[in-house]
């Protein structure tokens, strides 16, 4: 396909990526009440890194040496964890819940650069953090102030996924990062069997059922293979604010989901701390430059947007 083709699928690749994505809260929750999280998640990330691995093609000749694999093992440790937590965390939460409170990763992002990269966070990213965590207060805290376990979970959950980002910035450079991300699912699905294996009973056949095969084959290969295609690309050609903007639809698209096909409730108050929320990621991840039509952003602003948006989900 040639450039202006590709520019003109870009915003639809990254809409379809967060509308994937979105889609995927409700479907983890139905499939986590019927197959061990460790267990469901290895055979997600297995599958994941053989259908990416096949589609990487000649870059196994082109582009292939050892160092992928330590560089994955970095990436896909921190992959799982993030997955593991937040799944357990949605066992005890509401997908809607679990969708917004993830989306607090956007906001960590950059202040886990200042520590890792020492590049201090700007005044867009700390109103960000206000704002994230107001709208944190209204969706999580309960009437006596407290915060259930599911919510918690959901939100260390974030902390890893922030962690998870910064990692591949800080191994990724110069390698192709399809191909790297074969060997981050793969190690991935490694942690994840070794964990099942010693920490929960293998599931028996007596689970399978025609709604768990389809339930895993779509977070299999559209949620984790084809949304992943999708926001590479679409990441390529087109310009960063407009695809952070874009991608930052999943939490919405996880309430809407949620709440449409899992009935969850949505009370006046979870309802203005996800807009709080969602306000706060887009300020984190925009810099709120639609704003400002006239004033192009700097290559340092525009690499620093496209980095905080590196998500893989």
């Amino acid at each position: 396909m040639n450039e202006t083709v590709m520019r003109r699928l870009a915003k639809p690749m990254l809409f379809a990526a967060a509308l994937i994505w979105g889609s995927s809260f409700f479907i983890m929750k139905g499939a986590v009440d019927v197959i061990p999280p460790f267990y469901l998640l290895a055979v997600r990330f297995t599958g994941g890194a053989v259908l990416l691995g096949l589609l990487c093609g000649k870059k196994w000749r082109r582009c292939f040496s050892r160092d992928y694999l330590w560089r994955g093992a970095v990436m896909g440790v921190f992959l799982f964890l993030a997955y593991s937590v937040q799944t357990f965390g949605l066992q005890g939460t509401t997908p809607s819940k679990n969708a917004f409170l993830t989306a607090v990763y956007c906001v960590l992002v950059p202040f886990f650069y200042w520590l890792v990269m020492r590049r201090r966070p700007d005044r867009y990213n700390i109103l960000a953090a206000v704002l994230c965590v107001a709208g944190v207060g209204l969706v999580s805290l309960n009437g006596d102030l407290t915060v259930t376990w599911g919510d918690g979970l959901t939100l260390v959950g974030a902390v890893f996924y922030a962690a998870h980002i910064v990692a591949v910035a800080k191994v990724s450079p110069g390698r192709d990062i399809t191909l790297l991300t074969v060997f981050q699912f793969a190690f991935a699905a490694l942690y994840a069997w070794a964990c099942g294996l010693i920490a929960q009973p293998l599931p028996s056949g007596a689970i399978l059922s025609a709604d768990l095969v389809v339930q895993m084959a779509y977070l299999t290969v559209m949620c984790t293979t084809v949304a992943l295609l999708f926001q590479n690309v679409g990441q390529v050609w087109s310009d960063p604010a407009s695809a952070s903007v874009i991608l930052s639809l999943e939490s919405v698209f996880g309430v809407a989901f949620s709440v449409v096909c899992y009935g969850d409730p949505v009370t006046v108050r979870l309802a203005v701390g996800f807009a709080v929320i969602f306000a706060a990621v887009v300020c984190s991840e925009t810099k709120l430059s639609f704003l400002r039509r006239k004033k192009e952003l700097t290559p340092g602003e525009k690499a620093a947007i496209m980095n905080d948006n590196n998500h893989t989900v």
